[in-house]
């Protein structure tokens, strides 16, 4: 329940919907079995493209967030685009079996890719999709390509005090006009869909599952990272310090290749020009040397 009362499932489920109606037209979607949950998953691109599946951050973020880089990415990439199980969206954990440790999350993208007939994948997160990205391809590399992560957090740096102090209202008492208070402060007011905009007021109060959190992955294990991995970095954002990220990126990952988009913030990164943003994702995934 949200503080107004009963929460309206039905009208988060229509601005989901009238989100994903953003993406390209040949878009599918399966339901896939895990054993945390069934799985939402939105496909699209050519049937014979190299793999690419994308994770969302937390929040109210799902699959929809990626409609404006879908389809310059479908170009040359077969797309899989995952709602988290026990986030807003359409997946529906397992209540007897829900993820609770990072482990748990890479255990579940093990089975989600299996299921999906999928051995070996590029992996794409952002924010808390990146944290969990980062933390399979840590555990799991053989499944790994290459990984990019778009602005991640908790992966080489902490938040930042004023991010958390502007977050933790919508952490306590989630609200529509208090998840819309958040984004346009740290967005300054620019670069959201308003659509978009008002599937996070709809989110707010979704009954999730408390998010599976822990600590920045240790020195040695990210310097023993196998996969290439591109670091896209938000400028404008607030949530942490870019250039403590870049530091300890540089002196950490073995094969990082890192780029700042300077006027984007943290939450409008998805929301970023694809010519940019999503171009940047291809040239790396499709680079012989990456």
């Amino acid at each position: 329940m949200n503080a107004r009362g009963p929460y309206d499932m039905d009208a988060f489920l229509a601005a989901y919907d009238k989100v994903m109606a953003k993406w390209p037209a040949s878009r599918e979607t399966r339901t896939v079995p895990t054993p945390f949950g069934a799985t939402h998953v939105t496909v699209c691109g050519p049937a014979d493209g190299p793999p690419l599946l994308l994770l969302p951050g937390g929040g109210g973020a799902t699959s929809a967030t990626w409609f404006r880089q879908a389809a310059e990415l479908s170009r040359a990439h077969r797309l899989y685009a995952v709602d988290l199980v026990g986030a807003p969206g359409r997946s529906a954990a397992d209540p007897e079996r829900r993820p609770r440790t990072a482990a748990d999350l890479s255990a579940w993208l093990d089975a989600l890719l299996t299921e999906l007939g999928l051995p070996r994948v590029d992996l794409a997160g952002h924010s808390y999709g990146a944290w969990i990205a980062l933390h399979h391809a840590l555990r799991a590399p053989d499944r790994v390509r290459r990984l990019v992560l778009l602005d991640p957090t908790n992966c080489f740096a902490g938040f930042r005090p004023a991010y958390l102090w502007h977050a933790l209202p919508t952490l306590l008492r989630p609200t529509p006009r208090r998840a819309r208070a958040f984004l346009e402060w740290e967005t300054g007011g620019a670069g959201l869909d308003p659509d978009w905009l008002a599937l996070q007021e709809a989110a707010a109060g979704f009954p999730a599952l408390r998010p599976v959190t822990g600590p920045r992955p240790a020195p040695a294990a990210l310097r023993a990272l196998e996969p290439p991995v591109l670091l896209l970095l938000a400028g404008a954002g607030r949530t942490h310090d870019p250039a403590a990220v870049t530091a300890r990126a540089e002196a950490l990952l073995p094969q990082v290749t890192i780029a700042t988009l300077p006027d984007v913030s943290h939450h409008a990164l998805p929301f970023a020009d694809p010519a940019v943003c999503a171009r940047r994702v291809t040239g790396f995934l499709t680079r012989p040397d990456a």
